[in-house]
């Protein structure tokens, strides 16, 4: 399974991430609103570099190894290829947004400028990948000081470990990415004095029903707690059906008792 670690230490924000992104991407310029959440990312910014005073820290889907996005999806628009990158099919989108909701880093964005808008997210640039364009994603063979690399995951995990190993007065003895919520195919490695934990149930409202869910653990996939909810959906439409078809019949049924007790009274 493929993965991206980027370590905070050693990105200088130089912005060509983002740039080598909207290039290959095909990405108009963005055209911020005042409703967008203030981290770079929309509908025409897939990857963005947040500043936290000393570090740079770059921001984009984080590829879950059991995504919630794609475990509330009702009709499989989202969806988890063989690499482990999270990908969209807009044929199949219903326009729900359910997976904005879902997704514990808020990154799903909708292209509001569009007549036909679709969910936009960084989809680790599969397509290119897949048909042998490229060999590994745009962004990561832009970055000038390998700040953030590409491969496999377990790969990626043991050369994280190692850096910390190396060098524990700079790095936090963690690996964002390893555990959070299940695991997810984007690591980062950072300073003792740069937490990123921000970058985890930032949004609000998710981490509002997720409380309200009883507090799973911060490790466990996000699907466990959704599973249930899910599966009550067909049940749910089946038996709105069921009340709409007998609502139906019985309205029916009254109107032809009056006609016939009208056309009896004529009579």
């Amino acid at each position: 399974m493929k993965a991206i670690l980027t370590d905070i230490t050693k990105c200088v924000g130089c912005y060509r991430c983002v740039k080598a992104c909207k290039k290959i991407n095909e990405l108009p310029a963005d055209k911020p609103r005042f409703w967008q959440k203030n981290d770079g990312l929309s509908a025409r910014n897939w990857t963005s570099v947040l500043h936290d005073g000393k570090y740079n820290i770059r921001k984009h889907c984080q590829h879950c190894i059991e995504p919630n996005c794609v475990a509330v999806c009702p009709v499989g628009a989202l969806y988890k290829t063989e690499t482990g990158a999270v990908i969209y099919d807009s044929a199949k989108c219903l326009g729900c947004r359910y997976c904005m909701m879902a997704c514990p880093y808020g990154i799903p964005r909708y292209d509001w400028d569009s007549t036909v808008p679709y969910i936009k997210k960084c989809i680790m640039c599969y397509e290119n990948i897949k048909n042998g364009l490229i060999e590994q994603p745009a962004c990561i063979s832009a970055c000038p000081v390998n700040a953030t690399i590409y491969g496999e995951r377990e790969d990626l995990l043991s050369i994280a470990k190692q850096r910390i190993k190396d060098n524990p007065s700079l790095y936090m003895n963690h690996v964002y990415g390893e555990k959070e919520v299940g695991g997810t195919n984007v690591l980062y490695i950072t300073a003792k004095d740069c937490p990123l934990d921000f970058l985890y149930y930032y949004n609000k409202r998710v981490d509002k029903n997720v409380k309200l869910l009883g507090q799973p653990d911060i490790n466990k996939p996000l699907p466990l707690t959704t599973k249930l909810a899910m599966e009550s959906v067909p049940f749910a439409f089946l038996g709105m059906g069921a009340i709409m078809s007998g609502a139906y019949w019985l309205i029916k049924r009254r109107e032809k008792l009056s006609k016939e007790k009208n056309d009896g009274e004529e009579l």
